[in-house]
C-alpha cells in the first residue's frame, strides 16, 4: 500500500519507524515546514522531519499559506492511504486525496478525551488507565469510526514523558493491525456521543501552581505537565519548575503554600495536605534534586512562595 505519513513531535517517530519496516511503501512524510533558527538562521526540521530525512524518505513542509502547492504535491504521488498523528487538522481538500481515506492514531480511549492535550488530561485526572485509539479521519476533530483500541495503565509515578513513550512503543503494531482492517473492508465502530469528554489544550497560565488544591491535584499536575512545559511555582520572587513530587501527607493544618525544609526535604503544604518536592529547575539553572537546591540556601534565610 502507498502511504503518506503526517507528524511532528518525537512520539510519532516510533510510528513512522514501524511503517518503513513494514511491507508497505511509506512514498512521502509531511510535517511542518523547517524554521530558519539562530543567528545563522539554520533551518531546524520537527522531530519526524528529521527523522524522514535521515531514512531518506521523501519529505514535505506543510504551511498553511501554501496548502493548494501540498495539495498538488500530495495528489501527483496518488497515494493509497494517509497516516497521521499528533499533526493538525487537516481540510477536506486534502482528506479527498487518498484512494482509501486517513487514519489517525489518537493517544486516548476515544471518545474520550477529544482534543490537543489527551494524555496531559488523564494524568491530571487521575486515571488509572488511559490508551490508544485508531480511526478514520473525518472533518470534524477526533469523531470518527474507531478501527481498533488499546489500553495503557497509568502508574503512580507515570509523567507525560514516560506515558507519551509508553504509547509510542505499541503505536506501530495496532497502526498496522488497523490498515489489514482497511484492506480487508472492516466497517470501523461509530463512536458513542454519549461518552465524549474534551482534552483542550494546554495553556501557559494553567502551568502555575495553586497551593491552596489538594496534594493529590497538585502532584497530577506536575506528572501532567513533566518535561514539558512544566509546573511551576514563585520562591522568593523567582519562577521555579517542578518535574516530580509525591504525596508527603494527606493531613495538614498548616496554611496553603508554607515551605517546610526538613534536612534535605522541601515540602510545602496544600489543602489540608502536605506535598514533597523531589526534582526542580530554578531560573537559569540545570534542573536538579530538591537536595541539591536545599544546599544552595543560606543559614537562616527566609523561603516563601509567592502569587
Amino acid at each position: 500500500m502507498k502511504i503518506v505519513f503526517m507528524g511532528n513531535p518525537l512520539i510519532a517517530c516510533p510510528l513512522l519507524n514501524s511503517l518503513y519496516n513494514s511491507n508497505h511503501d511509506i512514498i512521502s512524510v509531511v510535517s511542518n515546514a523547517p524554521k530558519a533558527m539562530g543567528r545563522g538562521k539554520k533551518l531546524k526540521f520537527t522531530a519526524v522531519g528529521d527523522f524522514a530525512n535521515s531514512l531518506n524518505i521523501p519529505f514535505l513542509g506543510f504551511k498553511s499559506v501554501d496548502e493548494k502547492e501540498i495539495i498538488n504535491k500530495l495528489e501527483e504521488l496518488k497515494p493509497d492511504l494517509f497516516v497521521v498523528m499528533a499533526f493538525r487538522i487537516l481540510s477536506n481538500s486534502i482528506l479527498s486525496i487518498p484512494k482509501l481515506g486517513a487514519i489517525n492514531l489518537h493517544t486516548s480511549l476515544l471518545p474520550k478525551y477529544r482534543g490537543a492535550a489527551p494524555i496531559q488530561h488523564a494524568i491530571l485526572n487521575g486515571d488509572k488507565i488511559t490508551g490508544i485509539s485508531t480511526f478514520i479521519i473525518e472533518p470534524k476533530v477526533d469523531t470518527g469510526g474507531i478501527l481498533l483500541q488499546k489500553e495503557i495503565p497509568i502508574n503512580k509515578e507515570d509523567d507525560f514523558g514516560t506515558l507519551s513513550k509508553k504509547m509510542a512503543n505499541i503505536s506501530g503494531k495496532l497502526v498496522l493491525e488497523s490498515i489489514k482492517k482497511i484492506e480487508q473492508n472492516e466497517k470501523p465502530v461509530p463512536q458513542n456521543n454519549f461518552e465524549v469528554s474534551l482534552a483542550p489544550k494546554i495553556l501557559k497560565s494553567f502551568c502555575l501552581i495553586d497551593w491552596t488544591k489538594n496534594a493529590e491535584s497538585i502532584h497530577n499536575q506536575i506528572r501532567a505537565l513533566s518535561p514539558y512545559p512544566g509546573a511551576y511555582t514563585i520562591i522568593n520572587h523567582k519562577r521555579i519548575k517542578i518535574f516530580k513530587s509525591k504525596v508527603f501527607s494527606n493531613k495538614s493544618t498548616k496554611e496553603p503554600g508554607q515551605i517546610i525544609i526538613d534536612k534535605q526535604r522541601l515540602v510545602v503544604s496544600c489543602k489540608n495536605s502536605l506535598l514533597e518536592l523531589i526534582t526542580l529547575q530554578a531560573e537559569g539553572k540545570k534542573r536538579m534534586l530538591t537536595s541539591e537546591w536545599i544546599k544552595g540556601i543560606q543559614k537562616n534565610q527566609e523561603i516563601s512562595i509567592s502569587s
